[in-house]
């Protein structure tokens, strides 16, 4: 048996939650065959990840040299011109509208491509003229009051060529296609199904489309072109869920944002993340000093900024407490570690706040805290959260995602985005010994009786064989 598993962003190409899951996922089946279709930005990004011997890897870049070709001619002219004015008024329509007409423009553009260079077609001048005069017949206005310009409906026209560019690669055959992720990841997916009759699978660990809004909120775009675009992904999303034949989210947090997205509620199945117990044992003794360690990528989605203003107001209550954060800043993401680092200055917390870089063996950075704490501002099932607790250390967690649905009663949960309660329940923590050991025993037995990767990778090997049937079967009728 032979799975696509298609990733965005994440493996094999950084660390993180998804690319650890995928890892796992491959290494559990060393029986099957998997291709993972990874798109990326540049298509230059280095492979971080030792790969097994039975994973190969074909790249979808999105921002590589654009697509060439003759320009469409006569009937082909016509048809592209049709479907795409379709495509950009369903965009700017009823937002709550099913996304059927979407799924329909999408597959009968992927199937002119098959003869002619529709690629270069998005691009063209006649495109941006079409996504103009849509915005001019919905008095479509910006921000300050003022029409699209030009440079506007350019902006929209190469962004929506971009992320429409795993649509026109050649379909991958195999038996299944997994998208570890909503949005992009679906375009291959529907790729293979249109094409060769895949069955695929949907599985969201975080929610894609919420986080895409609070991406694009801090974007630099124009009110149009931020509306456009988020109309693709809303789309997108919606056709992914009414399209897989399985959809499998990390935790029943993420099945509201499915249902209501048009997802069949007898196409859902709970499967969550899980961890190796070998590889976290008991953390063992606290440090020294009271110290809250936190663990994850730089990024803002992690607001690690109110982590570092919850720590201000430790510091007031217990003077020698320590914050230590672990973790690897993304490429793109430096800028805001420069923000949270010049934060620690401005709070006069350098020396006991520190940013520590990515650590070798994740389980060092949940030792070294009493407690470990996660302020994220959108997650799905936190890897971080149940590899911490399966090492037996007390934790405080936003309420986001499947957190409150993983800690249970084995943990302190505090609004996403409130320094204080952060501050106030970390205190408690640091000052109380029975609790945090209590936490901190419960939050183990938690994780090893629901969170182990032998759980979560045998229900997906059941997944893939129901799916497939019977491969070689499938195969001869390719």
């Amino acid at each position: 048996m032979e799975i696509t598993l298609v990733t965005e962003g994440t493996y094999p190409h950084s660390y993180g939650g998804v690319s650890v899951w995928c890892d796992q996922l491959l290494r559990g089946m060393p029986e099957k065959s998997f291709h993972v279709a990874a798109i990326t930005g540049s298509g230059s990004e280095p492979v971080v990840w030792d790969l097994p011997s039975h994973v190969r890897v074909t790249g979808f870049p999105l921002w590589g040299p654009p697509p060439g070709g003759p320009a469409l001619t006569g009937r082909a002219a016509r048809r592209f011109e049709m479907l795409y004015c379709e495509l950009i008024d369903d965009l700017l329509g009823d937002p709550d509208s099913p996304a059927d007409t979407f799924t329909d423009l999408l597959r009968e553009l992927h199937e002119l491509s098959w003869t002619e260079s529709v690629e270069a077609a998005l691009r063209s001048e006649d495109a941006v003229g079409w996504v103009l005069d849509a915005w001019q017949a919905r008095g479509e206005l910006d921000e300050a009051g003022i029409a699209p310009t030009v440079h506007d409906a350019v902006t929209a026209v190469d962004l929506l060529e971009h992320a429409l560019r795993p649509l026109f690669r050649p379909a991958l055959d195999s038996d299944v296609s997994h998208a570890v992720t909503n949005g992009l990841a679906v375009l291959v997916c529907l790729s293979a199904k249109w094409t060769h009759g895949t069955p695929f699978i949907l599985t969201e660990h975080g929610v894609y489309l919420r986080e895409r809004y609070l991406e694009y909120g801090n974007s630099p775009y124009s009110w149009p072109v931020k509306a456009l675009m988020l109309g693709f992904l809303r789309r997108l999303c919606s056709a992914g869920y009414r399209n897989a034949d399985l959809i499998t989210p990390g935790n029943r947090y993420n099945q509201r944002w499915e249902l209501r997205g048009g997802a069949d509620p007898a196409r859902l199945q709970t499967v969550y993340n899980g961890v190796d117990p070998e590889h976290f044992p008991p953390a063992g003794a606290e440090p020294a000093a009271p110290t809250i360690s936190w663990a994850g990528r730089i990024d803002p989605i992690k607001d690690v900024e109110t982590l570092v203003h919850a720590f201000a107001l430790v510091r007031k209550q217990i003077p020698d407490a320590r914050l230590r954060l672990f973790g690897g800043t993304p490429a793109g993401n430096e800028p805001y570690r420069d923000r949270c680092r010049d934060l620690i200055v401005e709070l006069k917390l350098d020396g006991a706040a520190t940013l520590e870089g990515r650590v070798d063996n994740i389980l060092d950075a949940y030792a070294a805290g009493h407690v470990v704490a996660l302020s994220s501002i959108s997650e799905g099932f936190p890897y971080t959260l149940i590899e911490a607790m399966t090492a037996g250390r007390a934790t405080v967690s936003t309420d986001v995602g499947g957190v409150t649905e993983a800690v249970g009663d084995t943990g302190l949960v505090v609004p996403p985005r409130d320094p204080e309660a952060m501050a106030a329940a970390c205190v408690q923590l640091l000052r109380d010994a029975d609790l945090r050991n209590k936490l901190g025993a419960g939050a183990r037995t938690r994780a090893l009786e629901f969170f182990t990767v032998e759980q979560a990778v045998g229900t997906f090997r059941a997944i893939y064989a129901e799916l497939a049937g019977v491969p070689s079967a499938r195969r001869a009728t390719r």
